[in-house]
């Protein structure tokens, strides 16, 4: 793959802890018995993609591997909250799709051009303040932050074109798309001239145009690896209509139809919904046809009988060129919008290991339960589901953390207290 375009990566990213919650008590002159006020500690950072539609490459994420949050800042006394973890924003191509690395299951597609968080910081602990009650006024605790969620993402780069052309090396791709477009490709008359994707913007009419990619020569075993075209087939995916280029010339002696059928079978194996994509079917090089139309009309035939449309051209001369780009701004028309990509990611059921002892301290009739293990669970509960709850107190329990409290003495009304999360203790 050439050095100036990357378009797979695996990134990790984590999100800033929550600060400490302060233990802190108030003093002040001629003010006896201030109480506690101690504040909560801050929120940490969350890490959030953002599509900057400058990049055309995920280039930046070559050495750069790791991105993490700012943390939250600790509580203070006078019940001064700690400040929040900066968020950090990872900037990426607008049509990136983010994977969970482990499953490779779709986290989210960054085509909609909306922000989207990719771990939330911790929740900042509570200062001492909360725990004050009238047969408790001296709370000497507080709750430590949560940490931060963390990823591992893999970021794959899919170019948002409407037109995708399709072929074998020097077929005449980048020709025909820097005559009909603006852009400026690299050719040449050898193969694999172009070493990465190449995006233009086509011009039918006046308030019609579409974008047109032109992917690097596909050969045959490219869906297993071979060649090139194996490192940019996932462009194609959300290309609406392809354009198969086909050289009709004979100029390097290779058969038309055999070419065709070779492309085709590469799709299939690479997509078989990709091989179902409408495809318009150009004969190219007819400038060059010195020894007859035979090529040409083979090729004609074949796919016209297979419901293909067929075009012949000449990129080099533009003849054909004009007919051939108004008959993709038709189809276009009548064709659904460009592909995205609906998330499937589930997250994973997390994996506790109980085993480490957790600390539980009675102040009067609060207690305070904390240790390693139960702080990562309680960073991973969304307790307003209840799929979630029960799955959470069916830990609890299978760790013996109930039966341990009840030995030591904790009875119905007492309250309990886990990092952010507090109830009502019931038998």
């Amino acid at each position: 793959m050439a050095s100036s375009f990357v378009d797979k990566v695996r990134i990790t990213v984590r999100a800033g802890n929550g600060g400490d919650g302060a233990v802190a008590f108030h003093r002040e002159k001629y003010i006896a018995a201030g109480g506690p006020d101690g504040g909560d500690g801050g929120r940490g950072g969350n890490i959030v993609f953002r599509v900057d539609d400058n990049m055309s490459t995920l280039m930046d994420f070559r050495y750069k591997r790791k991105y993490v949050a700012g943390n939250g800042m600790p509580g203070q006394g006078k019940r001064c909250y700690g400040r929040d973890g900066e968020t950090l924003y990872i900037k990426v191509p607008r049509g990136t799709v983010v994977r969970d690395t482990e499953s490779g299951a779709i986290m989210h597609d960054m085509s909609d051009g909306q922000d989207w968080t990719a771990a939330r910081g911790g929740r900042g602990g509570w200062g001492n303040m909360h725990f004050a009650t009238p047969t408790r006024q001296v709370p000497r605790f507080a709750k430590p932050g949560l940490p931060g969620e963390s990823h591992d993402l893999t970021l794959e780069l899919k170019l948002l074109a409407d037109v995708g052309l399709v072929g074998f090396p020097n077929v005449g791709k980048s020709t025909f798309l820097s005559v009909v477009s603006k852009a400026h490709p690299k050719i040449a008359n050898y193969h694999f001239t172009t070493l990465f994707p190449n995006l233009g913007v086509v011009y039918v009419d006046e308030g019609s145009s579409f974008v047109m990619a032109d992917i690097p020569g596909i050969i045959e075993g490219a869906s297993e690896g071979a060649g090139l075209g194996h490192d940019f087939l996932r462009h194609i995916d959300r290309c609406r209509l392809l354009v198969h280029l086909v050289d009709v010339s004979g100029s390097e002696g290779r058969d038309p139809v055999e070419d065709f059928d070779a492309i085709c079978a590469e799709l299939k194996e690479y997509s078989p919904e990709l091989a179902e994509r409408p495809q318009i079917v150009a004969a190219n090089k007819c400038d060059l046809l010195y020894d007859g139309r035979e090529n040409a009309d083979r090729l004609k035939k074949h796919v016209e009988e297979m419901g293909y449309s067929f075009f012949e051209l000449s990129a080099a001369t533009h003849e054909g060129t004009r007919e051939l780009v108004k008959e993709c701004a038709a189809r276009l028309t009548e064709l659904p919008p460009i592909l995205s990509y609906e998330p499937d990611y589930v997250p994973p059921e997390p994996k506790v290991d109980t085993s480490e002892e957790l600390d539980i301290r009675q102040f009067d009739d609060m207690w305070l339960v904390e240790g390693p293990w139960l702080q990562r669970l309680v960073a991973t509960i969304n307790f307003s589901d209840y799929e979630s709850r029960m799955f959470f107190d069916r830990v609890l329990r299978e760790a013996g953390v109930f039966e341990r409290m009840e030995q030591m003495g904790v009875r119905d009304g007492d309250t309990v207290s886990m990092y952010d999360l507090m109830f009502e203790y019931k038998k």
